[in-house]
């Protein structure tokens, strides 16, 4: 059937005299090329070509959800598209159609959005746009939204971890302030940072917090998941493997509070295309998101840069080591706890300060003490003292983990030895002056840390990694020759890990 006559005004400006089906091909075609496959394939195949009537070009799609988006994202692009190889398309119409819908156009390639539109972005609002609010088209319901929805069921809530049990201290007191205020957030208020970005090293309580503002949010009856990034990534694979991911998306952009787990494991792609795609639809419409990984954004190497920028865009906020009173709080729960099913079980003050000084490192070392406190004195039938204590806990001590080391904090520290500052180092500049102590930061950045060479020439100002590599093999060469040097290398390392 003709593109050229079907459903054409006899005052439409697009050409007649020739078939329309070709050049919308072509279209499809330089999208496909401009924006990658992956992106193409997610928000343009379910769009199809109703009509061109009165110098406007109209589509229809599925859902509501693909309407909003394509209209918000990707509108002028479509037109620049139109106008290059057809010509005469001053506008864009986009409409949702039904499930019995039979176009008469349905070939060629899926596309939307009305540049000319400046309507609110409802996506995941769950509330239909004006325009189909007046025409009276009810939303659009897939039968595989059910499929979608059991893809998107969330992780596994544990009960225990809630606010009741979670221990605040310095170390975590911000990051419980700002969980806390978006509990007690009103409902349609916009969120006061979104997406909050937690980071924290394991064992320090970042996920019993997540666990801990889900069930409150439950409990409020807002519509909140909570996701792991392996949940996610199976999720989504599952609905791409099922053909419901369309149904998949508007899920997820349905709820009122993502909260999403250990984001350092999210991997592929095209997975995280569709993170990034959700992040922002859900910011964008005012929805609460919670982001937790353990490291900073600009840290997440895996993760596409405008991922990151967006994680970075936020509130970000860091849970520090746990500090001694708070760890003796952590200590007092667990062993009264303990004390629940063995009230024999009896630490004194000075076991228990013994214990939180000597072990530093995180929440579940101080489980492990608790357990191994608990076995020996049910199974010996002894009271603990300090010296048994340390016998009971000695293999945690000793496999304690070491200070992580920071890229920045190699800069602020060669900086500061060599008397040039952190600017110097991460400038252009190439004096003698300012290229030894680059290079060195640049050789512990790689020693000291697990951080790819082209990383590492990223956080120094954006170099090549191939820069990264000659300033290591350079380091290292003149090290084994200089006595002096190596000396500084080695000082430089112990007030890092120290």
């Amino acid at each position: 059937m003709s593109y050229a006559i079907m459903g054409v005004d006899p005052v439409s400006t697009a050409p007649k005299s020739h078939g329309l089906e070709e050049p919308w091909k072509r279209c499809g075609s330089r999208l496909r090329a401009e924006l990658g496959e992956d992106i193409f394939t997610s928000w343009f195949g379910r769009l199809e070509l109703e009509a061109f009537a009165n110098g406007q070009a109209r589509f229809t799609v599925p859902t509501r959800f693909l309407k909003s988006w394509i209209e918000s994202h990707y509108v002028d692009r479509i037109l620049a598209a139109l106008n290059s190889e057809i010509g005469g398309i001053s506008g864009l119409a986009i409409s949702v159609r039904s499930s019995t819908h039979s176009p008469a156009c349905a070939a060629g390639p899926a596309m939307v959005r009305d540049a000319a539109r400046n309507e609110p972005h409802t996506a995941g609002l769950g509330v239909a746009p004006p325009q189909e609010a007046a025409s009276g088209r009810a939303p659009v319901r897939r039968n595989d939204g059910a499929i979608a929805q059991d893809s998107l069921s969330g992780s596994p809530l544990d009960r225990r971890l809630t606010f009741a049990t979670f221990l605040v201290g310095r170390s975590n007191q911000l990051a419980y302030a700002a969980a806390q205020r978006i509990i007690e957030a009103k409902s349609g208020q916009l969120p006061a940072f979104s997406p909050l970005y937690i980071h924290a090293a394991v064992g320090l309580g970042k996920t019993h917090l997540l666990q801990a503002l889900a069930h409150s949010a439950v409990s409020q009856g807002r519509r909140v998941i909570y996701l792991t990034a392996e949940k996610f990534m199976y999720g989504f694979v599952a609905a791409l493997k099922a053909q419901t991911a369309i149904a998949f998306k508007e899920s997820l952009r349905s709820i009122d509070l993502l909260i999403f787990d250990d984001a350092q494991f999210l991997q592929g792609k095209s997975i995280q295309t569709e993170f990034c795609h959700a992040l922002n639809s859900l910011v964008d419409a005012g929805r609460q998101v919670v982001v937790a990984a353990d490291r900073p954004p600009g840290d997440l190497e895996a993760l596409e840069e405008r991922v990151r920028s967006r994680l970075a865009g936020g509130l970000c906020v860091e849970m520090g080591a746990l500090d001694e009173p708070l760890r003796i709080k952590i200590l007092e729960a667990r062993i009264a706890a303990a004390q629940a099913t063995q009230p024999n079980f009896e630490v004194s003050p000075t076991v228990l300060a013994f214990v939180a000084k000597s072990i530093n490192s995180n929440g579940r070392d101080l489980d492990g003490a608790v357990n191994r406190l608990l076995a020996h004195t049910t199974l010996t039938g002894a009271a603990l003292s300090v010296e048994t204590a340390e016998i009971a806990i000695r293999d945690l001590v000793r496999t304690r983990e070491p200070k992580r080391v920071k890229i920045e904090d190699i800069q602020k520290l060669v900086a500061s030895h060599y008397s040039v500052t952190r600017a110097d180092i991460l400038s252009s500049r190439r004096t003698a002056t300012v290229v030894k102590p680059r290079q060195i930061a640049m050789y512990l950045a790689k020693t000291l840390t697990l951080r790819s060479l082209p990383e590492i020439g990223r956080r120094f100002g954006g170099r090549d990694h191939t820069t990264v590599l000659h300033a290591v093999r350079k380091i290292e060469g003149l090290s084994h020759a200089d006595r002096s040097l190596n000396e500084e290398l080695e000082l430089l390392k112990r007030m890092l890990q120290d």
